[in-house]
């Protein structure tokens, strides 16, 4: 197995994880939040495909798929095109009410293209490549596509928590 097939076998667990966890469930479910000052399902996935979206332009040297492809404009939320949830506070995470499944997916699956085409022509030679020099360490390319795998893990998992959590309630 090649490292760009790794990454596309863990980005690809992303892309399951991220449809299990809004799979059936209402409006209101995926913008319920469990107690005050927690994450709703859509801000966790809208979260986590920005910050995707973001870090694997940044090192592609791409257009972000938020803005570049409309998105940003069909989401229609009432904060900066360059958000991407870190600090969002209740009014933001709010923000996401009414969010379907259907538009967080399609962003969602767009992001994922664009990283799979992006991840898919790599090899081990280009992951020492520095990409971001304010981390002392330097961030390489590598650590940095682990990075986002491990944030999309992370917040794919709490919305599956939250998921079962709201589906134990009905």
């Amino acid at each position: 197995m090649t490292s760009a097939e790794l990454l596309i076998d863990a980005f690809g667990r992303v892309r399951e994880n991220v449809h299990g966890a809004v799979a059936e469930l209402t409006l209101d479910e995926l913008s319920t939040r469990l107690e005050p000052g927690a994450n709703s399902i859509a801000w966790l996935l809208w979260h986590l495909t920005r910050v995707q979206d973001d870090h694997i332009a940044e090192v592609a040297g791409l257009d972000q798929v938020w803005t570049a492809a409309g998105w940003a404009k069909r989401f229609d939320l009432p904060f900066d095109d360059a958000a991407t949830g870190y600090g969002h506070g209740d009014a933001e995470i709010d923000a996401l009410a009414g969010t379907s499944a259907e538009l967080l997916l399609g962003y969602y699956d767009a992001v994922h293209a664009q990283t799979l085409d992006y991840v898919r022509p790599l090899t081990d030679a280009d992951l020492p490549r520095v990409v971001d020099t304010r981390w002392d360490p330097p961030v390489t390319l590598g650590v940095r596509l682990v990075s986002v795998v491990d944030d999309d893990i992370q917040h794919s998992g709490q919305a599956a928590f939250v998921r079962g959590v709201l589906l134990r309630r009905r």
